[in-house]
C-alpha cells in the first residue's frame, strides 16, 4: 500500500476506524469523510501516530444526503491526483422510520444511496488511476430480504431490521452491478460481511433497538480489529488484485442469497438509484 490512497467512509469508529490504521501502517494516504468534525480529529490524531507525516486529511459531509455525497466526492476527485481504493463503510439503523431532507428514508439513503453517489463522483479517478479497487461493507444480514422496487422506503412496512437488511442486500446488488460495468477498466468492486462488531453501530439507532443491540454487544461481538480483517484484505491483498463482483467472509468469496444473485433486480436497482442521484443533485 506504500504510496497509495485510500477514500475511506465510516472511518472514525469501529471497522472502518481499524481499518484505515492498518492501511495507513501498510503505506497508504488516507482521505476520509466524516460528519463528525470533532470524532474526524481524533481519527485524523491516530493515522498520524499510525503513520505520520503522510498528508492524512478529512472532509466532512453528512452522507445521508445524495447531494452531500456528490459535493464530496467531487471535492476529492478534483483535489487528489489519483484514488487507488474507495471503502464504503458508512452506515446505520433506526428504530423509527425517518426520511432526509431529500425526502429518502434515512437507512436506504446512508447504507445504499451514499455508497452509490459517493462510488459514482470517484469513477472517473478511479478509472484513471487504474487498477484500483472499490470496497463495500455489506453483511449476512441481507439473507432472507428481497427488494420492494414498488416501496423502496419502506413507506408501508418500515422496520427497522426490514429497512436494513434490504439495504444490506441493496449492497451486494450494487456491487455485483457495479463489476459488470467496470469490466476491463482494471477496477474491482466487492464486498464482504464483517460479522457482528462490538462497535457504535446502532448507538444512535433510538429505543428499544439501541438497547438491544447494545446488550447483544457486550456478549456476541468480535472487535473492530477482527471486523476489518476482510476490508483490509480487499483493499491491499495481491491475491484478490483481479477478483470483482464477490462476496466476502473471513477472506473468501461466500455464496449470497438468491436475491443478492438477481441480475436483472441489481440492473433495476442502478437505474432507480441513478435516478435519485439526480433527483438529488
Amino acid at each position: 500500500m506504500l504510496g497509495k490512497t485510500v477514500v475511506a467512509t465510516g472511518a472514525t469508529s469501529g471497522i472502518g476506524l481499524a481499518a484505515v490504521a492498518r492501511l495507513a501502517a501498510m503505506g497508504a494516504r488516507i482521505v476520509f469523510v466524516a460528519r463528525d468534525a470533532e470524532r474526524a480529529e481524533a481519527t485524523l490524531a491516530a493515522l498520524e501516530r499510525a503513520a505520520p507525516g503522510r498528508g492524512h486529511r478529512f472532509l466532512i459531509a453528512d452522507l445521508s444526503l445524495i447531494a452531500a455525497a456528490r459535493r464530496v466526492g467531487e471535492a476529492i476527485a478534483a483535489g487528489e491526483p489519483r484514488v487507488d481504493v474507495l471503502v464504503n463503510n458508512a452506515g446505520a439503523m433506526f428504530s423509527s422510520r425517518r426520511v432526509t431532507a431529500e425526502g429518502l428514508e434515512m437507512t436506504f439513503a446512508l447504507d445504499h444511496m451514499a455508497y452509490f453517489a459517493l462510488t459514482q463522483a470517484l469513477r472517473d479517478r478511479l478509472v484513471a488511476s487504474a487498477p484500483a479497487r472499490i470496497v463495500s461493507t455489506a453483511s449476512a444480514a441481507h439473507a432472507g430480504a428481497r427488494l420492494d422496487f414498488d416501496d423502496l422506503q419502506c413507506a408501508r412496512d418500515y422496520s427497522a431490521m426490514r429497512a436494513y437488511r434490504r439495504s444490506k442486500l441493496a449492497n451486494i446488488l450494487f456491487t455485483r452491478e457495479l463489476a459488470r460495468r467496470l469490466a476491463g477498466s482494471r477496477v474491482t468492486a466487492n464486498c464482504f460481511h464483517p460479522g457482528f462488531v462490538a462497535s457504535r453501530f446502532g448507538d444512535e439507532a433510538g429505543g428499544w433497538l439501541a438497547w438491544g443491540v447494545g446488550l447483544a454487544k457486550r456478549f456476541a461481538a468480535i472487535s473492530p480489529n477482527e471486523g476489518a480483517d476482510t476490508l483490509v484484505y480487499l483493499a491491499s491483498s495481491p491475491e484478490v488484485a483481479g477478483v470483482s463482483g464477490e462476496y466476502f467472509v473471513k477472506r473468501k468469496p461466500a455464496k449470497t442469497s438468491a436475491a443478492a444473485r438477481d441480475d436483472q433486480a441489481a440492473e433495476i436497482l442502478w437505474d432507480r438509484s441513478e435516478a435519485l442521484a439526480e433527483r438529488g443533485a
